[in-house]
């Protein structure tokens, strides 16, 4: 078995290796005490933002006033959606950045249900974010028409298998909608396989990117996709509520009517005629003011993805999980530990699952500053999932070292039993 001195030694040889390494000094140090394993659920601060998001406060707002919207602000969502276009395979013209990512799922699963009329059928899974099955089943209960959501089932909670969704997606089938990456599990699927499938039945398909941009390559215009929506706070360090974006294929665009109408994706905003008539493209997708501020976040970290690329971004994120897993194989599968996540990494994103019956109560003892020699951050999913985020950008092979030692530290020597199960509102 490979010892604590071993792996760490490992460790500092991958890092000193590592193209990317120069990345982590653009964001800000929490703290030499403290890893940061949860990019997955809210990424880390851009050290450039603030200075950024000031500038925007003091004078863009401050100084300039109204006169920022004719500066570059009322352009911001084509603009930023341009640029997250880049990283997700998508044309400059078919992405816009606008509303929440349950906001912009309604808009298109409305207007798909609405397309396909007489289609009653809605696909997802049970491994899907709550989220997607709430706005869904909203959607539907909206419309009155009956349509029925399918959940199609996980044999082994980590995967879907290919004869699942072969046997659910079938010729009533209005829409599949999917999280590319499994928020639980990190299980990713075939875009341009389920994709093809869905097509061929005569179906839309929605793909959820919160979990896959910004940590894995994205290639929607090479799948076909018909729709996609993403957050940007998490992979993309947006910050909290950073306002999140849609795709709609280029020649669906002018087809499909947003039941959601509002001024700013009027074809005419400032004549404030009392009828409105959509605009061109991505635009009749808005709604209401789009939120400069939470907006604006976006700006630095877009800049440091495309120095970097989502080549150099993935390839790290495929050795950082790698390395992890051979450690779990020899220091933690044989003390309660299980894998949450597929082996192979062609078919996981960027974060592992680890389940343990006591996966809150461990996760509460790395949190725990006071408890160890580090304070360390992933994130708990009911049932039993610790999720470990790889970030690329910032996070390092030590940290890897770091997280596998103390959790064979609190399981081994029972420090979890110190913590009780009552689970905070954010897990």
């Amino acid at each position: 078995m490979m010892s604590k001195s071993d792996f760490f030694h490992d460790a500092a040889i991958l890092d000193a290796n590592d193209p990317l390494k120069e990345f982590r000094s653009l964001f800000c140090n929490p703290g030499e005490r403290l890893v940061y394993l949860d990019g997955n659920s809210l990424g880390m601060l851009p050290s450039a933002t603030a200075g950024y998001i000031d500038d925007i406060v003091t004078r863009r707002w401050g100084e300039r006033l109204i006169r920022s919207y004719n500066e570059g602000w009322w352009n911001k969502p084509e603009e930023l959606g341009a640029r997250i276009a880049r990283l997700t395979g998508a044309r400059p013209d078919e992405v816009i950045v606008c509303d929440s990512v349950s906001v912009n799922m309604f808009k298109m699963i409305v207007a798909a249900l609405r397309e396909k009329e007489g289609r009653l059928k809605i696909v997802s899974d049970e491994l899907n974010f709550g989220t997607d099955l709430y706005i869904i089943q909203g959607a539907a209960d909206l419309l009155g028409k009956g349509h029925r959501l399918h959940l199609m089932k996980s044999r082994d909670g980590i995967t879907v298998g290919d004869d699942e969704t072969d046997g659910a997606i079938d010729n009533d089938t209005a829409l599949v909608s999917l999280s590319h990456v499994s928020f639980r599990s990190s299980f990713m699927y075939d875009m341009p396989g389920v994709t093809s499938l869905a097509h061929e039945r005569g179906a839309f398909i929605l793909w959820d990117l919160c979990h896959a941009v910004g940590a894995v390559p994205i290639d929607l215009n090479g799948a076909n996709a018909d729709f996609a929506a993403g957050c940007t706070y998490k992979y993309l360090n947006g910050g909290p509520g950073a306002t999140a974006f849609m795709y709609v294929r280029k020649d669906l665009q002018e087809k499909l009517s947003s039941p959601i109408w509002g001024w700013w994706a009027d074809a005419d905003p400032f004549s404030f005629n009392t009828g409105f008539v959509p605009a061109g493209g991505m635009r009749r997708f808005l709604a209401g003011s789009v939120p400069i501020l939470s907006s604006s976040t976006l700006e630095t970290s877009l800049d440091i993805f495309e120095k970097a690329g989502m080549a150099r971004i993935r390839k790290k994120s495929l050795e950082m999980s790698g390395f992890f897993l051979e450690l779990f194989k020899r220091h933690l599968a044989h003390i309660g530990f299980r894998l949450g996540s597929p082996n192979d990494g062609a078919h996981r994103g960027s974060h592992i699952s680890l389940r343990h019956p006591e996966a809150y109560r461990i996760c509460k003892a790395l949190i725990d500053e006071s408890e160890g020699e580090w304070t360390i951050i992933p994130d708990f999913r009911t049932p039993d999932n610790i999720r470990i985020g790889f970030a690329p950008l910032y996070n390092t092979f030590r940290e890897i070292a770091i997280i596998t030692s103390e959790l064979g530290r609190i399981v081994r020597d029972k420090v979890f039993e110190k913590y009780d199960t009552e689970k905070e509102v954010v897990t």
